[in-house]
């Protein structure tokens, strides 16, 4: 098995190369392997893909949860890995940051924070207290025995606050307190993409959740993205699956669906081939 060490190499090397990968979002050990198993290079935690695990209808989860979960993950294959630590689950610089250390405790080489309160009616972070949180953040990251590569988000396209000047400014701030890769989920258009990357000197994460779906890795990549994720997206398409059988059972009572099941020895060769060497 390859050491946190190597990983955080990889993970490293993975965006300070040309062009730009595709960071898939498992949300337990069988969906970490069978992406590992695809041949991805590098995988991220999704604190959605958490809360659909365990039924949450608010979507809401624990930071004990969202380290448990990126320590089995972290564990599950030999690929690093980037830890969602929403807004590390406190709002004080300090405490925020004890995310970063717990995430690199649970295996991971990368994780993310972001400036969202979690409050529907304050749902920003100022602009002097997020960066404040980045600047902690990176401290914690960048003084740990294995490289951390820390991630910051700037959430206002998910907010109502559609000022994209006010997302740049951030992004910029971020940067200078230390940030190694910046995000701004809830772009909408290459142009928008291609706007973000020009104004900043990091690696850029894209997420594809409100993009065009027929936008393709090429086009990102064109665009000056580094890495592209996509958040729960795949959860969300797994228990669609689910959900669709489901009301064919209750419904129609028809098993058509499995006609679509995947064969148990395909299942069991992923599983196999995504583990640890």
């Amino acid at each position: 098995m390859h050491s946190q060490a190597e990983k955080a190499s990889t993970f490293r090397a993975l965006h300070e190369r040309p062009g730009a990968f595709v960071i898939p979002n498992p949300w337990d050990v069988g969906t970490a392997r069978m992406l590992a198993a695809a041949g991805f290079e590098a995988l991220a935690t999704t604190s959605l893909g958490v809360a659909n695990g365990l039924g949450r209808a608010d979507s809401k989860v624990t930071r004990d949860e969202v380290i448990a979960n990126c320590r089995a993950i972290a564990a599950a294959t030999d690929l690093p890995v980037n830890a969602d630590l929403e807004n590390g689950f406190a709002h004080a610089p300090e405490d925020a940051a004890v995310a970063i250390r717990l995430a690199a405790e649970a295996g991971a080489v990368g994780g993310s924070i972001e400036d969202a309160t979690g409050d529907a009616k304050d749902p920003i972070y100022d602009f002097d207290l997020a960066v404040a949180r980045v600047r902690a953040a990176a401290a914690v990251a960048h003084s740990l025995p294995v490289p951390f590569l820390l991630t910051a988000r700037a959430e206002n396209l998910l907010h109502g606050r559609n000022d994209m000047a006010d997302t740049i400014r951030r992004l910029q701030a971020y940067q200078e307190a230390g940030a190694d890769v910046l995000y701004a989920p809830g772009l909408r258009t290459l142009v928008e993409v291609r706007e973000v990357v020009a104004a900043i000197r990091r690696p850029f994460n894209v997420v594809t959740g409100w993009l065009d779906p027929d936008i393709t890795a090429a086009d990102l990549a064109e665009a000056g993205a580094k890495r592209i994720s996509v958040g729960g997206a795949l959860s969300r398409l797994a228990l669609a699956a689910f959900a669709g059988a489901a009301r064919a059972m209750k419904e129609q009572g028809s098993f058509a669906w499995m006609r679509d099941m995947m064969a148990i020895s395909d299942l069991r060769r992923m599983f196999g081939t995504g583990a640890p060497a």
